[in-house]
């Protein structure tokens, strides 16, 4: 299963700046715990799927898992052995940029240990440093 917007304005897409600190998705919603991102970058669809196939067999079919990003930008590459010019690449991926603080996966129904071991094991399929959160109520 792999990640992708059903549609979108534009097929190709530039590729921008990941400056900046998260503004949005910085707290726990849904689950008791979570995977915090500490640097920036792109994470690709295929790592996201990782992320969910490990997190899932780890709980063995009990907990609930959260994903809270979406890879909606496309990443264009040209064929190998191309000359340059001829414009700009086929869209070949899907990526989501991911700034510090972004929570990136949320467990719940689990014990602490078991949430812990399940998002170090998927933290080790992503590009970008992670922590283990837990939710704080907020006023």
């Amino acid at each position: 299963m792999v990640l992708m917007p059903s549609r979108t304005k534009y097929r190709k897409r530039q590729k921008g700046k990941c400056s900046h600190l998260a503004t949005s998705g910085c707290f726990i919603e849904f689950g008791e715990f979570g995977m915090q991102s500490l640097g920036r970058g792109w994470i690709t669809s295929q790592q996201i799927e990782a992320c969910r196939v490990t997190i899932s067999r780890c709980f063995s079919r009990k907990g609930k898992v959260w994903i809270r990003i979406f890879p909606d930008k496309p990443i264009s590459k040209k064929p190998a052995e191309t000359r340059m010019g001829k414009g700009k690449g086929s869209p070949s991926i899907w990526v989501n940029v991911t700034r510090p603080g972004k929570i990136l996966f949320e467990v719940g129904n689990v014990s602490k240990e078991e949430a812990r071991k399940a998002l170090r094991l998927a933290a080790a399929k992503l590009p970008v440093k992670t922590r283990f959160v837990e939710r704080v109520e907020r006023v």
